[in-house]
């Protein structure tokens, strides 16, 4: 299929641009391969090019003869309206982006035709392999205890894991074969993060116990097997017992406590994935209302049960880095197939754990190691967002859109807000700022760069995409970019961290969900650009009294050792003070408060 077959009016003049603020602008329309472009033909006027691929849905108000208006709303939350002369030039234009917003043939999306006209310092594709990333956790002599398998290295015992997984050592690829069959999916157990001493984070799918509660002797071994002497575990279920239940009647369910002894079950609720879109739904469209009145918008987002999906997930989290950090106890976290849940909470567990995962490098390795690598389906997730849930748009000449409904997801979005929630409670921990979970939001919906392409690693090799597309790391990660990305209040901070889960800890991500809200856009903003350069001028200024103050300190210090040689002082050694003498030695620096998880 041609791209000219989907494009039967490529140019429009004189087209009204209504904007999320109100304006009205005059503009020529083009619609291209893969960019829809509205030029005002002004100077210092920029254009507006958005990806068919950000495209939600595409909304018609036709008015006879005389045209139309068109609304498309995009998977980032901008909504424009285009009013277009003429019914033909409207139909064609609207037919067009539908068309092209749902192509199901992914080589023919823009990241197989950009090419950057920078030159790549680092190639992303090859930034956090598996090898790298856990070599740490295989130094020999220190961490023998966990290798590298390449068991599913043509992706036949687990379509959705990468060739390389991490699992205790004394375990067998035949054994991980037989576990496979007992896990939904193929998803066994492996290891996702290792704790300090011996506390290991496991993740998986559900076991298939069914209603006769099987059993598997080799799933068993290698649950069992990451437990040394005299330690035990927890397995973290994201499932309401009831769910749980329901899936063993269903050939799902939990693991035998008779055959896991050393593992206690814990359920930790976590609505599933099709909740998500439905409650974002209700926060846009929240977000775009003007007419209301503040008490009923405020109602409206708390309807909307966003931010209690915020809170469960971050619960759910902190309570197993609890397990990890203050118990020293392993943990298996899973839910149903181990997709969406399971790599949410596993990653915020990190966020709070792991001071390596708030670098940018860090979270980079993060959403490559627990969602892409995990296999998260971003295809299938994202295909679809708030706007359409379960919608779809058929191509000409193709019998399917592609979109099975109820597949469509925010998970990872849940994931962004919740290190957003963290992030706005230890703002000094996080070398990044919160732009780049904003672009890292952008980018896995609609993007040039292939990162988030596909559902799996075999998806991602099928596609050649590392030979035919640029990785999103390989820009991110460029000096012209970073300096960006970087908090001005970042302070190292190796401690574990606790978010509060308390409904006052918890606010709205007003920079992604409200910069298009005709009331607020421009006015956040603005805002969020005065706070930025306030900011970077107190980092100035106490970068400046820190220096000065060093350099009295210095000559303080020569001060006293000249005084000394002169006699003018005694050594301080022969007048140090004694318990008697009631002195108080009180050392300057920051307090963190850190608050107990909440269950």
């Amino acid at each position: 299929m041609e791209f000219v077959e989907l494009i039967k009016t490529s140019k429009v003049d004189n087209v009204t641009l209504y904007t999320h603020n109100g304006k009205q602008v005059e503009v020529s329309l083009c619609v291209s391969s893969h960019h829809l472009i509205l030029s005002a033909r002004k100077e210092g006027v920029e254009e507006l090019w958005i990806l068919h691929q950000n495209i939600d849905t595409v909304d018609r108000k036709p008015n006879g003869v005389v045209g139309g208006l068109i609304i498309v709303k995009c998977k980032d939350f901008r909504i424009i309206q285009l009013e277009i002369n003429g019914y033909e030039k409207f139909t064609n234009v609207a037919n067009s982006l539908e068309w092209l917003s749902t192509l199901d043939n992914m080589t023919l999306l823009y990241p197989f035709f950009y090419r950057p006209v920078y030159n790549m310092l680092e190639d992303g594709w090859s930034a956090f392999n598996t090898e790298s990333e856990f070599s740490k956790l295989l130094v020999p002599g220190s961490n023998e205890e966990w290798r590298i398998s390449y068991v599913n290295k043509d992706f036949s015992v687990c379509g959705s894991y990468p060739s390389a997984v991490v699992v205790p050592k004394n375990i067998d690829d035949d054994t991980l074969i037989a576990a496979s069959k007992f896990r939904q999916g193929g998803r066994f157990p492996i290891l996702s993060y290792k704790h300090e001493g011996s506390s290991v984070l496991l993740r998986a799918s559900q076991p298939l116990a069914g209603p006769g509660i099987k059993r598997c002797k080799e799933d068993e071994k290698l649950v069992n097997s990451v437990l040394g002497p005299g330690k035990k575990g927890y397995i973290v279920d994201t499932r309401s017992q009831s769910l749980a239940q329901t899936a063993k009647a269903r050939g799902g369910g939990v693991e035998p406590e008779a055959h896991y002894p050393l593992w206690k079950r814990v359920h930790k609720p976590i609505d599933r994935q099709a909740a998500y879109l439905d409650s974002l739904a209700k926060l846009v469209d929240a977000a775009n209302d003007v007419t209301s009145s503040i008490d009923k918008w405020l109602s409206r987002v708390e309807n909307s049960n966003w931010l209690s999906h915020v809170k469960d997930s971050l619960n759910c989290a902190c309570l197993v880095a609890q397990c990890l950090d203050q118990e020293g106890a392993s943990v298996l976290v899973h839910g149903s197939e181990g997709l969406d849940s399971t790599l949410l909470v596993a990653s915020l567990a990190q966020i709070i754990l792991n001071p390596d995962c708030r670098t940018v490098r860090g979270l980079e390795a993060l959403v490559e190691r627990e969602w892409l690598q995990a296999g998260h389906p971003f295809t299938l997730r994202h295909k679809k967002s708030c706007f359409s849930v379960g919608g779809s748009s058929v191509v000409p000449g193709s019998n399917k859109s592609g979109i099975v409904k109820g597949q469509q997801a925010c998970t990872f979005l849940l994931f962004l807000d919740c290190v957003f929630q963290i992030h706005c409670q230890f703002p000094c921990s996080f070398e990044f700022n919160t732009h780049l979970l904003t672009l890292l939001f952008e980018h896995s919906y609609s993007s040039q760069f292939g990162t988030f392409l596909g559902n799996c690693e075999a998806d991602r090799e099928q596609l050649k995409l590392f030979k035919k597309t640029v990785s999103l790391w390989s820009h991110l990660n460029r000096p012209e970019v970073l300096p960006s990305l970087m908090n001005t209040m970042y302070e190292p901070n190796s401690r574990v961290i606790w978010p509060s889960v308390a409904p006052m800890s918890l606010i709205l991500w007003r920079e992604l969900f409200l910069r298009y809200s005709p009331a607020s856009a421009d006015g956040v903003s603005t805002r969020m650009k005065a706070a930025n350069d306030a900011i970077m001028e107190l980092n100035m200024k106490d970068k400046e009294l820190r220096s000065k103050a060093a350099k009295l300190r210095r000559q303080l210090m020569e001060l006293e050792k000249e005084s000394i040689e002169l006699g003018v002082l005694e050594s301080p050694m022969s007048s140090a003070p004694t318990p008697a003498d009631g002195n108080i030695e009180v050392n300057e620096g920051l307090v963190e408060v850190q608050s107990n998880p909440l269950f």
